[in-house]
């Protein structure tokens, strides 16, 4: 296991999601990884496990980057949850201090257990600071939709509309997630690189969404990049990996399941 992965995202104390099913991704698709925490997310049993969020200080994340970058020859990186603009000031001057040949942005916009007013600034420091800097940028439905700036994405060509807009806000490529949002049998994901718009499809397995899902695509992805497959093999392998790992969720005491990270074959 010679090729090395790097993740900067928040920790989710429950396993299923967040830098812990990161790192589980990278092992299982024979990269070896390592982690920088943003912030620590716990779930609250005693109030219908609403999120709980808490900060890593500025200057902790910087001494976690500083590690993990001097230790090792990392090209690959993926970003998960970031949560505050001065977490965001911090990890955008790391990112910019280097030459990366993959950074992989899951665009967490939405940062569960903040005040509208501070999740709101959030969004618009991520927008404006990591995004540019994004080679690979994998949205949800609803982030495709506020990063596009569409009302609606209700079929697969507002998906391929979004990926062609996000995609002139910077990012190289840009797969856009249908998850179980668009109507129909199948999950169905678009790739946009500039000029070739490249679909993805499975059945669906289920319509309730499972912890963990957009965190395992994600490093999926910037694992397989890490071993130096190309985008769009990448995505592809992301995708069976995440189908697979949905099939085999684990039940919790929680209202809701997680995703296992398993190798996909063949």
């Amino acid at each position: 296991m010679t090729n090395r992965a790097y993740v900067i995202a928040g920790s989710e104390a429950t396993g299923g999601a967040g830098i812990q099913a990161d790192l589980k991704a990278f092992q299982e698709l024979g990269v070896y990884g390592m982690g920088t925490i943003t912030c620590i997310v716990s779930f609250d049993p005693g109030n219908g496990w609403a999120h709980r969020f808490v900060p890593v200080d500025p200057s902790v994340i910087a001494d976690q980057i500083e590690a993990a970058t001097s230790c090792h020859d990392l090209d690959t990186v993926k970003i998960g949850m970031l949560g505050t603009p001065d977490t965001i000031d911090v990890v955008a001057k790391a990112l910019s201090a280097r030459t990366w040949r993959h950074v992989v942005l899951d665009p967490v916009l939405i940062c569960k257990g903040q005040e509208p007013g501070a999740a709101l600034d959030t969004d618009k420091a991520l927008t404006s600071q990591i995004l540019p800097l994004a080679t690979v940028i994998t949205p949800n439905h609803f982030e495709a939709r506020t990063l596009a700036g569409m009302e609606r994405i209700d079929t697969e060509d507002d998906l391929v509309e979004a990926a062609r807009r996000i995609h002139a806000l910077g990012p190289r490529h840009v797969i856009a997630k249908g998850g179980t949002e668009l109507p129909g049998p199948d999950a169905v994901d678009v790739h946009f690189d500039g000029e070739n718009t490249t679909v993805l499809r499975a059945p669906k397995i289920g319509r309730e969404r499972v912890s963990g899902a957009g965190c395992t695509f994600a490093a999926a992805i910037t694992a397989e990049l890490a071993k130096g497959a190309e985008v769009g093999e990448a995505a592809a392998t992301a995708k069976r990996m995440v189908r697979e790992g949905i099939s085999r969720r684990l039940t919790t005491h929680a209202p809701f399941a997680s995703v296992v990270p398993i190798a996909p074959q063949g």
